[in-house]
């Protein structure tokens, strides 16, 4: 009973709290939706007035907008008439001066025909006139044929045969005359530009001659050279490449051979042999092969310092060993490195008077006798050995040409060719150059023209570039040009066969015919 009981309380007790926290929950939702209510007009009530002001200010500033808006169009209206007027003042002034020209031109359109109706009255005077001229020329050309005894055509053709006469007359004295001042100017000009280059060159010569012997410091020496059973020397012919003569000469040993740079490793090692004393097949072999690498390190210093000299470049490495090796080759006595070094400051000292190209008229003469440095090795003639060795090296067709043509085989293809023949030939000119006397110089060039001369039909003989030919002009009544050639070739067997020269002569057999005829 007690437990229903308490039960029941509980149960009521419960059913009180819920309802009463029911209702307290109620209150509190009634309530939010009040202050939600309050706060939602609040809202909507500045939101007007927010909306109120905002149209309030949009409004004033359209009215700004059209405001200055009609400023605007009002002024560009403005400008418009302002430009409008202007437009129509210079359309009037125009129309004044199309009006004023109008007249001008009316006035010039009546003047013309005026002038038109007298010219055309004067030029039917003229023609009147230029008819009556005709008639009266005609009846003077017919009284002046009646009297000469000529037509028209004939008295033409012989006025104009006399004016040709007259003018191929006149014009041959010009050319001649023209001719001779502008030989004797050039020839001047040539004068003074070469003075002014052996001026402005004038280094000191000494015949370079190629050492052939070795002193040795006595008698006892020439038995060590020559070794047992002859070992040693023939060790020395073998690793050099060069003739050992031991002959009865006192304290001497010759070295012969045609390669100057084989020749010049040949003495070093002798020399230097004698100077160690130790002589025997293994020791020359060592010293000449140490002797040719420090000659090939001279032959390319020797190149590189012509070449620097001179202000030159681009020179291949096998061409400044090959101009190194001129230092060892002389040519009459004269040393072929500085004859070509010579050659070369004449040949840019010219071109620079002439106004033409001193670089390469330096590299041409530097390069000029560029074949005498294997010229015992290669057939031919040097300046052909040359152009070829200038050909494989990449150099230009100007330089190619200079060295091909330097004695004169040939025709120049520029200036700078012309100029390094002309300073080649006054380099090997030059007194005390050549080691050759000047006696046997002279009797070879006598030899070389009696042997011409003697020759029939030869009319005439001179000996040239230092004898390296033979210029020979025959009669041409006498000699055909077939025979010519024979002469030429009978003449050249018969230098061969009697006369000792160095390199080569050409022989040259010119047959011309001249006519001539005096004005009297």
């Amino acid at each position: 009973m007690i437990n229903s009981t308490y039960l029941i309380i509980t149960v009521g007790v419960g059913l009180l709290s819920g309802l009463l926290a029911a209702f307290i929950l109620r209150l509190i939702s009634k309530s939010r939706e009040v202050s939600a209510e309050s706060e939602k007009k609040n809202i909507i009530t500045e939101a007007m007035k927010e909306a109120e002001k905002i149209k309030k200010e949009a409004s004033l500033e359209a009215k700004d907008i059209v405001y200055q808006s009609k400023s605007e169009i009002e002024k560009e209206l403005k400008e418009r008439r302002r430009e409008l007027n202007h437009l129509d003042r210079r359309l009037l002034h125009k129309e004044e001066n199309i009006e004023k020209k109008t007249d001008y031109l009316e006035k010039r359109e009546r003047d013309i025909s005026r002038m038109e109706k007298e010219f055309s009255k004067k030029e039917n005077q003229l023609m009147s006139r230029e008819k009556d001229l005709e008639n009266l020329l005609a009846k003077q050309k017919e009284t002046l044929e009646n009297l000469s005894g000529m037509s028209s055509g004939e008295a033409k053709g012989e006025l104009f045969r006399r004016i040709e006469e007259e003018s191929r007359f006149e014009s041959a004295k010009l050319i001649k005359q023209i001719e001779e001042e502008t030989k004797e100017l050039s020839q001047k000009k040539a004068r003074e530009i070469i003075s002014l280059a052996i001026q402005r060159y004038a280094s000191d010569y000494v015949a370079d001659i190629t050492v052939n012997n070795v002193s040795l410091p006595n008698d006892e020496m020439k038995g060590r050279i020559i070794g047992r059973e002859g070992r040693n020397i023939r060790a020395l012919e073998a690793a050099t490449g060069v003739d050992f003569i031991v002959d009865d000469t006192p304290e001497v040993v010759t070295l012969s051979a045609f390669d100057p740079v084989r020749r010049e490793i040949a003495r070093i090692s002798l020399e230097r042999l004698i100077a160690d004393g130790r002589i025997h097949p293994t020791r020359i072999e060592e010293v000449v092969n140490k002797v040719g690498k420090e000659i090939n390190m001279i032959l390319r210093e020797e190149g590189e310092k012509a070449v620097f000299d001179l202000g030159l470049s681009g020179f291949d490495s096998e061409l400044i060993r090959l101009l190194g090796r001129l230092k060892f080759r002389t040519s009459y006595g004269q040393n072929v490195m500085e004859h070509s070094r010579e050659v070369a400051y004449l040949s840019g000292l010219m071109a620079g008077e002439l106004g033409v190209d001193v670089k390469l008229a330096k590299r041409a003469g530097l390069l000029h006798d560029i074949g005498k440095a294997v010229d015992h090795e290669v057939e031919g003639p040097h300046y052909e050995i040359g152009a070829n060795i200038a050909r494989k090296h990449g150099e230009k067709p100007h330089i190619i040409n200079a060295i091909e043509v330097h004695h004169g085989d040939g025709e120049p293809s520029c200036v700078e060719s012309a100029l390094v023949a002309a300073a080649d030939a006054l380099s090997a000119a030059r007194p005390g150059v050549r080691k050759e006397s000047m006696e046997n110089y002279i009797k070879r060039l006598r030899k070389l023209e009696e042997m011409a001369t003697s020759v029939n039909g030869v009319d005439k003989c001179y000996a040239i570039q230092a004898g390296r030919e033979v210029r020979i002009m025959v009669k041409p009544e006498h000699v055909t040009d077939d025979m010519s050639a024979l002469i030429s070739s009978d003449i050249a067997k018969k230098i061969e066969a009697e006369l000792t020269y160095p390199g080569q002569i050409k022989v040259t057999v010119i047959r011309e015919s001249r006519f001539v005829e005096y004005a009297k």
